[in-house]
């Protein structure tokens, strides 16, 4: 079965653009023009991904991710916008977006990028079926099949990257992993230079996590390599 795709953008040319690349790799492709369309068509199909504009009528992108993300915490969604401020780019990853393509684009980068984010994203739902939960000694309970994460049995709520990103520190617990690593496996991103976007993460984690932020003893900082998960 063809995997279904809504395209978000309110310019045509950039649909049309988008549609056909698409309908060439024979994906089925769905397009509407402002947010609030986008967050009901999303409401009432089981999408397969999702290329969201941010600058739209309505409802602009941020908000339509944000709505979206309340009540399907999975679908992966891909931001491909004009903005190209870095603040733009962690607001979008922060409200759940899973990469961003800034415009102009080439048609081959954005089917690159949407299969390499299925790749992680079926990873992760493999993964999730072998690991129903996990805890630590400082009260972190994590269930990975559920998406659930509790601390001294009280639950913590998280978005969508943090959890991803704490799902993957667990499951390479005990073992040093520098920002990169963490940034192309989570992210997916093969370049450098956002590398901020881990420590951001990681530091509203430990917020959320640890006894003592500023004294951590879940997630480590190793100085000059990275960040290591510890169960003890």
């Amino acid at each position: 079965m063809a995997r279904k795709i809504l395209v978000v953008d309110d310019e045509p040319s950039i649909v049309t653009l988008i549609q056909y690349n698409l309908e060439q790799e024979l994906y089925e492709v769905e397009a509407v023009g402002d947010g609030i369309e986008a967050v009901k068509r999303a409401q009432n199909n089981n999408f397969d991904f999702i290329i969201m504009d941010l600058m739209l009528p309505g409802q602009d992108g941020f908000e339509a991710t944000k709505a979206i993300r309340k009540f399907n915490p999975d679908v992966p969604i891909l931001m491909l916008t004009a903005k190209t401020g870095e603040i733009d780019k962690v607001m979008g990853l922060e409200l759940g977006a899973d990469d961003y393509l800034t415009k102009p684009f080439s048609p081959q980068e954005l089917l690159s990028r949407m299969k390499a984010i299925w790749r992680r994203t079926d990873r992760y739902s493999k993964s999730n079926v072998k690991n129903s939960g996990a805890s630590n000694d400082a009260g972190v309970e994590i269930n990975l099949k559920r998406k659930i994460v509790t601390k001294n049995s009280k639950p913590i709520e998280l978005t969508p990257n943090e959890f991803k990103l704490l799902e993957y520190l667990y499951e390479n617990s005990g073992q040093v992993l520098s920002r990169e690593q963490i940034l192309n496996s989570v992210w997916g991103y093969e370049f450098g230079g956002q590398t901020r976007i881990v420590d951001l993460h990681v530091s509203h984690l430990r917020d959320k996590l640890e006894d003592d932020p500023k004294h951590p003893n879940i997630i480590r900082t190793v100085r000059g390599f990275g960040y290591e998960f510890s169960q003890r």
